[in-house]
């Protein structure tokens, strides 16, 4: 039965911490606009505040939908379903702000030291109202492991950008402590490197799909203030790929993570057909 309160219960913080994803939902003021759902799912990335206020680090995507909204409007949903254990649904209704990268409030929850490769904002809710259901009717799913394919795609880029950057310091002429007014030098012209994280953002989160504002900040903030790569590129990555002999997820010789077993898969294929054929022959002499 659902139940509604006037702040989260204490009692669901834990509960909180321990959801491997979750989604958030947003809108345009606009009859015609897109209405967006979105899943998120990074380890370390959503955070209780209080029983008033929450925040989760907005990794880069290929959208900008959510920020865009809470700009022209603020309205945001968080929901959390249990995949495992007991059944429930939470959802967290709030008004949200964007605090991007390159901001003294992004600065200040996420130092560079715990940064995530491609984090392009912190949304921080305000949360008036929190909602409970049963959630007997989401199927139960066991958690594997997070995927690092996002993590490891922009840390390539952010490489790009620190690469970038390092060139244009050396370059003869180029601003130093002692010949610049400011504190950080800027690049010289509009250059944009191919294969950037800002190259990226300025391709893709500047504008929502219904034309709204997204990133404002962030892409002209990384010429002065490079991401910083604390990407373990030697941990394990999860792939779908055929195993060895142990049935799960197992790792192999590259220190992957792979799902299943390719000798468990062909017998259980046999055994399909196995099965079918007997029912098949025991419909037949039935119907004899």
């Amino acid at each position: 039965m659902a139940k509604f309160y006037d702040e989260i219960p204490e009692w669901l913080f834990e509960w909180i911490k321990k959801q491997h994803m979750f989604w958030v939902a947003s809108a345009p003021l606009s009859a015609h606009g897109h209405v967006n759902l979105s899943p998120k799912g990074t380890a370390d990335c959503f955070h209780v505040v209080n029983s008033k206020q929450v925040w989760y680090e907005d990794l880069s995507g290929s959208g900008i939908e959510t920020i865009s909204h809470l700009r022209e409007n603020g309205r945001i949903t968080v929901m959390f379903s249990a995949l495992d254990g007991p059944p429930r649904i939470l959802r967290l209704f709030g008004v949200g702000t964007v605090h991007e990268y390159g901001t003294p409030e992004y600065d200040a929850l996420i130092p560079a030291t715990t940064r995530k490769p491609g984090s392009r904002a912190v949304i921080v809710i305000d949360v008036y109202q929190v909602g409970t259901s049963c959630g007997f009717a989401v199927p139960v799913y066991g958690f594997v492991t997070q995927r690092t394919q996002l993590l490891r795609y922009f840390d390539k880029r952010e490489a790009v950008d620190r690469s970038f950057a390092s060139s244009q310091q050396q370059q003869p002429g180029s601003c130093s402590d002692d010949n610049c007014d400011s504190e950080v030098a800027p690049v010289k012209g509009d250059t944009v490197p191919q294969g950037s994280l800002r190259a990226y953002w300025l391709l893709k989160n500047t504008h929502s799909l219904d034309g709204l504002p997204g990133l404002l900040i962030a892409p002209d903030a990384i010429p002065a203030a490079t991401p910083q790569s604390r990407f373990d590129k030697d941990g394990l990555r999860p792939t779908l790929r055929r195993g060895d002999g142990s049935d799960g997820v197992v790792a192999n010789e590259s220190g992957r993570l792979v799902f299943g077993d390719g000798k468990s898969l062909a017998l259980g294929f046999a055994l399909g057909i196995v099965t079918a054929t007997a029912i098949t022959r025991a419909f037949g002499k039935l119907q004899g």
